[in-house]
């Protein structure tokens, strides 16, 4: 900590107390830091600018700022997990320094991140993120597997998801996550090379999703309109919940797959829509 102390004064900072924080022990430094040298972590989702104005909003009536921020020291800069909001609301407001928590363990980001409460996550923003923290792990180089760190991942499927929306950020995973996160699991191997079998599932559930789009464009040529449209061509060509034994991943993808593009709109009425439900096309 005395160390960690002389790094935050070297970087124009100023510790204002160190002490242990109440339920673990742990030790933590209050600082007030140069607004510049406060950093989100690059793999944490991109903040809501509404959300931002709200802060800058109540700081301004308010005139004081009384929330400190969280932060890690990394490579000369200091990354905030928790206070990203925070941090760019000063920003604009023009604060030159801003106060925060040092915590000294660099893990603790991830573990912040995937416990953060501020803002319930949706299933792009969470997955977006997952990815991120996915490939920040891998340049790492620990040679740890999914399994060693799946605590920050929660979700196998989120790495899937993350890889499909960043190719595509209009992608409707909320139609295919179901069955993927059935049927995927935490592997074993090394995390480069089970990212190697998440984007091939990720090009398989974008080309599938494609063929869905063809489709549900042929459904509005009929004149049919629903929020759900690609939800119930999926779930039409979706044989899992019939099938005694689950399949191997890929092999589901296919079989949909090729059950879309045989898929007859003739035969569609709109109650077979209406009765389907099923979750909304664009999270």
């Amino acid at each position: 900590m005395a160390g960690l102390a002389d790094e935050v004064q070297a970087d124009g900072g100023v510790v204002l107390a160190s002490y242990r924080e109440p339920f673990g022990g742990t030790p933590v430094l209050f600082t007030a830091l140069p607004v510049d040298r406060v950093e989100p972590t690059p793999f944490q989702r991109d903040p809501s600018l509404p959300h931002v104005k709200r802060l800058m909003d109540v700081v301004e009536k308010l005139g004081r700022f009384l929330d400190p921020i969280i932060v890690i020291r990394q490579d000369g800069a200091y990354w905030t997990p928790n206070g990203n909001h925070r941090r760019a609301a000063l920003t604009q407001l023009g604060a030159r320094s801003l106060t925060a928590l040092v915590v000294p363990d660099e893990q603790v980001a991830y573990a912040i991140l995937s416990l953060n409460t501020e803002k319930a996550h949706n299933l792009r923003d969470k997955s977006l993120e997952v990815i991120r923290i996915y490939r920040n792990l891998i340049e790492e180089g620990t040679g740890k597997s999914e399994k060693d760190v799946s605590y920050y991942l929660e979700e196998p499927s989120f790495v899937t998801m993350g890889l499909c929306y960043e190719n595509n950020p209009r992608f409707s995973g909320a139609v295919y996550n179901s069955f993927v996160r059935r049927l995927t699991e935490f592997s074993d191997q090394p995390l480069s090379k089970s990212l190697r079998e998440h984007e091939k599932t990720a090009e398989m559930l974008l080309k599938l999703d494609e063929k869905v789009a063809d489709v549900v464009k042929r459904l509005k040529a009929k004149g049919f309109v629903s929020p759900y449209l690609k939800s119930f061509v999926v779930g039409r060509s979706n044989p899992l919940r019939f099938m005694k034994e689950a399949p191997e991943l890929h092999d589901l993808i296919e079989t949909i797959r090729g059950k879309v593009e045989r898929f007859n709109v003739e035969k569609v009425k709109q109650e077979d829509i209406v009765a389907s439900g099923g979750a909304a096309d664009e999270d």
